[in-house]
């Protein structure tokens, strides 16, 4: 009997798959047009409210401060109320509160609505892994996160463009309420458009098990481990290239420095791409290949030519997105039965407290050093990140 009669879930190409994934694609427009909006305008934000580099980041960093901090409730509470339930509520919620934080008369208003709109936030990337993984068949999953993926990353894109647009036309204010418009129009096409879940939720441990049986789990932590160190590299080096590029021999404006934004597209090719690649060799052998591009990258954006500095970014781009890509699908296959649910919750909690924590660490060492310092900080990330995979992979006697 075929796969398509015995399991519940849609394969690959099916009506329902595509639907899923449309809705999903909607979601992470929302969701990470939201979070990364204000890096476009970052320099703007800091000359208007007169601070620092590093201080102005905290735009970013409450978000995912936020994000972090919500993972797992999130991830619990849809056990018990449904996967695709749990997602609506927090979406919509979400933009509800991105479109008036731009509006705050203070920067620490701003930041602290911008912590509330993470916590909502964090429903979306905190169930939508497992979610998929009660749409669609085991051998469709690794396509539809790689999918998944591809949608963030054009979220991500499309709210650093609109925002940078935006804003230098009518301020940066608007240009993130703009960002803000847009996300709304996507969170109401998600709640209209997700199917249910084919299978219920699996009864899973109680939070606190589940927790600690894949903190227990190797497999799992150099993974959540991979998020937290490649996260931080990646929004250090966007949040701070920007900076870099404004200022001699440059001298680019604002909008000039948002297309650079553009090397997500090839980010999400890779996203899609990653995955297919281990029908040849092995996943962990494709994550290392992509840090490998990583640091490529990286280094060439240490080039006084814009030319090196665009190849630059695309390579590193692609490199981080397929190391996550691969990541993300890892640590749902490794997680301890039981406890699925809150491995891609810990993965993403790793991943966005990488995002606050070396980002932050990355304006610092912006300053102490300029754009080189930031580079100096984001090999070792990717050299830690690339050591620790392969350590892992050398112990392991058996597994994916």
């Amino acid at each position: 009997m075929s796969e398509a009669v015995e399991d519940p879930r849609a394969p690959a190409g099916s009506p329902r798959y595509r639907r899923a994934l449309i809705a999903l694609f909607c979601a992470g427009l929302a969701t990470f047009a939201q979070v990364y909006s204000p890096q476009a305008v970052l320099p703007e934000i800091a000359r208007d409210f007169g601070m620092n580099e590093s201080s102005s980041s905290l735009a970013i960093g409450a978000t995912t401060i936020g994000l972090a901090i919500g993972m797992l409730p999130w991830g619990r509470l849809s056990d018990r109320i449904g996967r695709v339930r749990a997602m609506r509520w927090a979406i919509l919620l979400a933009v509800s509160v991105g479109l008036i934080t731009p509006f705050m008369p203070t920067f620490e208003s701003l930041v602290a609505l911008r912590f509330v709109e993470g916590l909502f936030l964090a429903g979306l990337p905190a169930i939508s892994v497992t979610a998929l993984a009660e749409t669609v068949t085991p051998m469709a999953l690794g396509g539809a996160v790689g999918a998944f993926i591809a949608g963030n990353t054009i979220g991500g894109l499309a709210g650093r463009i609109i925002a940078a647009a935006a804003g230098e036309a009518f301020g940066w204010h608007w240009g993130l309420f703009a960002v803000g418009a847009v996300a709304a129009v996507a969170a109401v096409s998600f709640a209209l458009l997700m199917p249910p879940t084919a299978i219920a939720p699996a009864k899973g441990l109680p939070i606190w098990r589940a927790t600690i049986a894949n903190l227990r789990n190797p497999g799992v932590m150099v993974m959540v481990l991979q998020a937290f160190l490649l996260m931080g590299g990646f929004v250090s080096a966007y949040n701070y290239l920007g900076f870099r590029l404004q200022e001699a021999p440059f001298g680019l404006s604002l909008t000039a420095v948002s297309w650079l934004f553009l090397a997500y597209l090839a980010g999400a090719f890779a996203s899609r791409r990653a995955w297919s690649l281990t029908a040849r060799v092995s996943p962990i052998t494709v994550l290392l290949l992509s840090l490998g591009v990583m640091l490529l990258g990286i280094l060439l954006t240490m080039l006084p030519w814009l030319i090196a500095i665009i190849v630059g970014l695309v390579c590193f781009t692609v490199g981080f997105f397929g190391a996550h890509s691969i990541a993300l699908t890892l640590v749902s296959q490794r997680a301890e039965p039981g406890a699925r649910t809150l491995a891609p919750s810990l993965y993403n909690l790793g991943y966005y407290a990488g995002s606050t924590l070396i980002g932050w660490t990355g304006g610092l060492a912006f300053a102490a050093a300029g754009w080189n310092g930031t580079v100096a900080m984001i090999v070792a990330v990717v050299l830690s990140a690339a050591a620790a995979a392969w350590l892992q992979s050398r112990s392991q006697k058996h597994g994916v």
